[in-house]
């Protein structure tokens, strides 16, 4: 398949987000000759639902805006047509009184408190004796996709999702991703309070105190599970494991998610940010619950994407039945009817000079219907011009025909001006 017919980009940033992506492709598409010549990018091609769709991951022991902005601008120059634009993987969720929070939910940018939807946390100035001002702003996200999260939203409200459904069926489909990608056990969600840190080296169940847990109740049927958030996305290139100034963010700016790469697309590469919650941005941070987030992200992209029409290139664009009928019958060349004298001769002979040319616009005028052609002859020089009618009648001039009429061949009429 040719590059141009992809459209869709889909930024991971580390390979377990990368595999998340392929296993809820459609398709597999064949990558070779795909890129340009210095695009040092790894991509997997493939159909997700109506899209063709061009993942690709970070560098190996890269993270951080800039690696992203990077490997972003590489799929561009390989992939022209790229109408859209996602950076889906894992993420730190910032559970508050505000936002049930919990590992394996779902968090996609959406602007927020005069914020477009991510915001760079670590950017700003610092002023002696005054707490740290942000500064700076990002580009909203895509409206085609901002309306389609809207639509998305309204769907799992009255319908629920089934995305724990899809996430089952990529794992039949990819049997040696189960352990890795499948969700761990509800107990190991663990959220502490935020004063207290990791103790050791050992799991936090083996090395936390239990009596620091903050107790939350299971979630109900009637509630999704994984949950789906929309809000504010903090993005730094600064992994947040402080839980301290997890919630003074929180409580500053309604924060929902920490992480590390979108602030290097949002203002060159307007973008969707979605993440899978996977750690609660605090010191007790691990990778067990990695694998089942980056599982829950891909599965609501693909939700996504099928509320997002497929979108082609205007070279590409088929014709519309109907505005192409409209257009036959709103456009139409104006061909003059005007005596064609029987002078035979070769058009190099008229060449500068005051030869019987005949203007159309002095002559009477008939519509005859552009689907007509035949072959050009030479013969007497003839101009025509050429117009276009609109909706209201109002004809303007839009170029000219010269050509040579040829003898008793040709009929008195505009039909015949338009087989010549």
């Amino acid at each position: 398949m040719k590059s141009s017919k992809y459209t869709v980009g889909w930024i991971c940033a580390i390979k377990t987000e990368y595999v998340a992506a392929q296993a809820f492709l459609d398709e597999e598409h064949d990558t070779s000759s795909r890129r340009s010549h210095h695009d040092p990018n790894d991509y997997t091609l493939g159909r997700m639902g109506k899209h063709n769709v061009i993942i690709a991951v970070l560098p190996n022991g890269e993270y951080g805006k800039s690696s992203a902005a990077a490997v972003m601008s590489h799929m561009l120059h390989s992939f022209p047509n790229i109408q859209v634009v996602l950076m889906v993987g894992i993420g730190g969720g910032v559970p508050s009184a505000r936002h049930d929070i919990r590992l394996g939910d779902v968090v996609v940018s959406s602007p927020s408190r005069g914020n477009s939807g991510v915001f760079q946390y670590d950017f700003g100035k610092s002023v002696q004796d005054q707490r740290f001002h942000h500064t700076g702003f990002m580009n909203q996200p895509p409206t085609v996709l901002r309306t389609a999260v809207a639509g998305l939203e309204a769907s799992y409200e009255r319908k629920g999702h089934r995305l724990r459904n899809s996430i089952g069926t990529a794992l039949i489909h990819n049997p040696r991703l189960g352990r890795k990608y499948s969700k761990p056990s509800w107990s190991s969600d663990r959220l502490y309070v935020s004063e207290y840190s990791h103790r050791g080296k050992l799991a936090c169940a083996d090395g936390c105190s239990s009596d620091y847990l903050i107790p939350r109740r299971p979630r109900s049927e009637q509630e999704d599970n994984p949950a789906i958030h929309c809000g504010l996305i903090a993005s730094g290139d600064t992994l947040m494991k402080d839980a301290i100034i997890r919630d003074t963010l929180a409580e500053e700016h309604d924060v929902l998610c920490f992480e590390m790469e979108a602030a290097g697309l949002m203002n060159n590469f307007p973008c969707l940010v979605i993440r899978g919650i996977c750690d609660y941005s605090d010191s007790h941070k691990n990778k067990e619950w990695q694998g089942y987030a980056a599982m829950t992200a891909a599965a609501y992209t693909k939700d996504l994407l099928k509320r997002v029409s497929p979108m082609m290139s205007d070279s590409e664009q088929p014709p519309d039945e109907d505005s192409h009928s409209k257009s036959h019958q709103s456009q139409r060349v104006l061909i003059a009817d005007f005596a064609y004298g029987e002078q035979e001769s070769h058009p190099s002979e008229y060449l500068n000079t005051d030869g019987p040319y005949q203007d159309t616009e002095e002559t009477s005028t008939a519509w005859i219907p552009d689907d007509r052609y035949q072959e050009l002859r030479w013969g007497a020089p003839r101009i025509n011009h050429w117009s276009h009618q609109d909706e209201d009648n109002q004809s303007t001039e839009i170029g000219e025909q010269y050509y040579y009429q040829q003898g008793n061949l040709i009929e008195d009429s505009p039909r015949g001006g338009l087989r010549s």
